[in-house]
């Protein structure tokens, strides 16, 4: 049976991506992740002291999150949209691949609970939103998009900003204090 047949091309275009960032990770990488700083105690200390609640990080969040729906939007309305669909799945497949494993190198398994503590629970209400975004893409012109299809992807990606800004970092302070 053909991929493209049963429509599962675009987990594997993800898979593709985590798989190479996690070559990635272990090869070319390796010594850039040795000395990266992110998951060391001194990172987990000022992460502790920042100012989380500030207006200044709701925007910084809400900018870089929405980035990617723009990017999507735009190439939507081109005939590059299934290019641009695979390019975003590759890309998502391989950032998460590369920090999952660049935090188990560096903290072992805590390092894997510590990737899970830092996606949720905002990571389901992206993930959705943009799969909404992501179906349309790659099924257009057999689906047409409209009004609903809009507000629940706004509403996901306002969501999982929100808990991204206001839930994570409780949650990331209670992780770092249990297990620190």
């Amino acid at each position: 049976m053909r991929i493209r047949e049963n429509r599962t091309y675009a987990v594997w275009i993800c898979m593709a991506g985590f798989l190479a960032g996690i070559v990635y990770a272990n090869l070319p990488a390796r010594n850039e992740i040795a000395d990266m700083g992110i998951f060391q105690e001194h990172f987990f200390s000022r992460f502790s002291q920042a100012d989380t609640m500030s207006a200044g990080f709701l925007w910084y969040v809400a900018r870089i999150r929405l980035m990617p729906a723009l990017f999507l939007a735009v190439f939507g309305c081109t005939r590059f949209r299934k290019g641009a669909a695979a390019v975003m799945l590759l890309w998502t497949g391989f950032s998460c691949g590369l920090i999952m494993t660049a935090a188990v190198i560096k903290m072992g398994v805590k390092g894997w609970l510590f990737c899970l503590a830092a996606f949720t629970p905002h990571l389901f209400f992206y993930a959705a939103g943009y799969l909404i975004l992501l179906w349309y893409l790659l099924r257009y012109p057999g689906v047409q998009w409209n009004l609903s299809k809009t507000a629940a992807t706004a509403f996901l990606l306002v969501t999982g900003i929100l808990l991204e800004c206001y839930v994570n970092p409780v949650l990331l302070e209670l992780f770092l204090k249990t297990f620190s």
